[in-house]
């Protein structure tokens, strides 16, 4: 999960008409077969006559997986393919359709739907996307009040995640009335459903309504996933037994004195959280100064004397300085990181000069400070590290000298043929495209068939900015990856696998073939081949995500060659669940993250391939620079796709 660079806020997709979509369906037909309908998902709707074929054979598994791969293409022409569904027999295929039209953003009036349909999972998907659509929020919003008091669990739950998925997107410009706040908070006291109760409180969290009453009873909640959204909302403290609560608490009603006395807490998510907030919030009391004293030290564990180093930056630089020189000559890079980090703090520019040096390049990337180290980072190929140097050169003035370099490095990454490795190259062509020359003109328009949409939309941008005249990209469509054989989808329907983190243990893992085919073919195809091997957990966000699987240990080198396709649908962002990072729509390259919590809001945008089933308490220790030591597939005994 990534920030999009700013000039590549645009779809890999392609856009199908209807009238395309039905040239292509009168040619020869093709069985609505398990493997031929999933092969037209991938094609991305260029050929729709396998999915033609299953909306019109009234088999259900057939109709619902056709029904599920227009929702996936999100192209509102093909909306009418959809509707007809909606009164199939099966439950399962009305349910599909309606959450396709909420993935397609279409105006349809699901709402309709509610008098005529009585299946409480269908009713509760129609609730859910609802929500999902921001227009007429105020009519919306009353109706999913309706939903609030259903006599059914289910449909209470589908309407919690609309209501929370609306005020999400709407309440900051269109307030919910005071009726429908009453409704939600009096839905958190009645029900006792965690992932209801969460939903609610996310909502009231939208709204800013901080109702210390409704607060209270959610307090009391015996989940701690409940009380730690109560936490969030009532930004109250709490000493709690649940790790992930005492984080919130810390995190959102800590003081000087509370950090303090959590240093050494039995969870290094809430200990490293306390270490920060000593230097965040100035704490320079004695107590505190002599715990930042005591996790600076070379016994500690490193990463306590990493963030401790970069606090006492904060708050004492004179006891700092010898720590931060220390911190510097560790062994392990990230511990480097964070010596940079703290030397920038002390305007050590000694250690940052020597630190630019590094071998490792996120720890040049952290020490960078000047152009001559960012001309010289421009000779990497770590990814992380050439965008950090396109990014410090944004302005520079005398940046037409620097021309040949960035085009060198942009060449470099794109003659390795990973389109993955958008990032880097996006900040290259932006600078190129700042200062662009009578050379990078020539140059630019080479670039305008570069194989990723995305970079040849861009260079048309820089070139009609140049020329003044409009200049359209070679390139409107990217190419995915050949879809897989029968054989090497092979037993992946029921496939399970184990991950061992070095020095902590085996994390089992369930693939969902059923819901992410394409993604666990991929994760299946590259722990299978040792790519994960020693790659690391670089990103840790606690209460959030764990990401990892990156050779740059870092958020823009990818591990595939080839962008993955989105196979969001039904599968739920929940604690333990693993999905694909991505940079937008069908940019996944290979990193996965892990759920901590419920994160409810990635529903719908992020693809979830798979579940722990053993271990989850593993994932929770999981922390900076852990290592994924191997991956170990089993796939299910079947010579095929099964037929469901």
């Amino acid at each position: 999960m990534r920030l999009l660079v700013p000039i590549l806020l645009l779809a890999a997709g392609v856009e199908v008409s209807a009238q395309t979509s039905a040239q292509i369906s009168a040619q020869a037909p093709i069985p609505a077969t398990t493997y031929e309908l999933l092969r037209a998902e991938h094609a991305r709707g260029t050929d729709m006559r396998s999915i033609d074929a299953a909306l019109l054979s009234g088999d259900s598994v057939r109709q619902r997986l056709a029904v599920r791969a227009i929702g996936r293409f999100e192209q509102s022409p093909l909306e009418s393919k959809i509707t007809p569904l909606l009164t199939a027999r099966a439950a399962s295929v009305r349910r599909e359709a309606v959450n396709a039209l909420g993935q397609m953003r279409s105006r349809y009036d699901v709402a309709a739907l509610l008098a005529s349909e009585n299946d409480p999972a269908v009713r509760a998907m129609i609730y859910e996307t609802l929500g999902r659509n921001p227009d007429a929020a105020a009519t919306n919003a009353q109706t999913l009040t309706d939903g609030l008091r259903d006599s059914s669990a289910v449909v209470r739950s589908g309407a919690a995640r609309g209501m929370e998925s609306l005020l999400r997107r709407t309440a900051r410009t269109t307030a919910p009335s005071a009726a429908t706040l009453r409704t939600i908070r009096d839905a958190v006291k009645s029900n006792r459903a965690s992932d209801t109760r969460q939903l609610l409180l996310l909502a009231m969290t939208a709204a800013n309504d901080r109702d210390s009453a409704t607060v209270a009873v959610a307090l009391r909640d015996t989940s701690p996933e409940v009380r730690r959204v109560a936490v969030a909302l009532g930004r109250t403290w709490v000493s709690d037994p649940a790790p992930m609560v005492r984080w919130q608490a810390l995190r959102v009603a800590g003081t000087c004195a509370r950090a303090t006395a959590h240093v050494r807490d039995s969870s290094e998510h809430v200990a490293l959280l306390a270490i920060d907030l000593l230097g965040d919030q100035k704490c320079a009391d004695a107590a505190a100064l002599a715990a930042l004293d005591r996790e600076s030290r070379a016994n500690a564990a490193w990463r306590h004397q990493a963030h401790a180093a970069v606090s006492l930056a904060k708050v004492a630089p004179a006891r700092a300085a010898a720590m931060v020189r220390r911190l510097a000559s560790s062994t392990t890079w990230q511990a480097r990181v964070y010596a940079a980090n703290a030397a920038k703090l002390l305007k050590d520019s000694t250690t940052l000069r020597a630190l630019a040096m590094d071998k490792e390049p996120n720890v040049v990337i952290a020490a960078m400070t000047t152009r001559e180290q960012a001309l010289r980072a421009l000779t990497s190929d770590h990814a992380g590290l050439a965008l950090a140097a396109a990014t410090r050169l944004k302005g520079d003035k005398d940046l037409v000298s620097a021309l040949p370099q960035l085009r060198a490095a942009f060449d470099r990454f794109t003659a390795t043929h990973r389109v993955s490795l958008r990032d880097p190259r996006a900040a290259l062509l932006e600078r190129i495209g700042e200062a662009a020359d009578g050379p990078s003109t020539i140059w630019l328009r080479e670039r305008l068939k570069d194989p990723d949409p995305a970079i040849a939309s861009a260079a048309a941008q820089y070139l009609t900015k140049r020329t003044g005249s409009t200049v359209a990209p070679t390139t409107a469509r990217y190419e995915p990856a050949a879809f897989p054989t029968v054989d090497e989808l092979a037993g992946l329907d029921g496939a399970t696998a184990t991950m061992r983190l070095r020095g902590i243990g085996d994390v089992e893992l369930s693939l969902r073939f059923d819901e992410a085919p394409m993604a666990v073919h991929t994760f299946v195809t590259l722990a299978s081949a040792g790519k994960f091997n020693g790659l690391t957990f670089h990103r840790i966000v606690p209460n959030f995500v764990i990401q990892g699987g990156s050779p740059g240990a870092d958020e823009y080198d990818p591990i595939t060659d080839s962008f993955m396709r989105d196979e969001v649908g039904l599968a739920r962002n929940a604690r333990g669940s693993f999905g694909i990072s991505t940079r937008g729509r069908d940019t996944g390259d290979g990193q996965i993250y892990v759920n901590l919590v419920n994160n409810f809001r990635l529903d719908h945008d992020y693809t979830v391939f798979a579940s722990v089933t053993g271990g989850l308490d593993l994932i929770d220790r999981v922390q900076e620079g852990d290592v994924i030591e191997s991956i170990t597939v089993r796939r299910a005994k079947t010579s095929a796709p099964r037929r469901p």
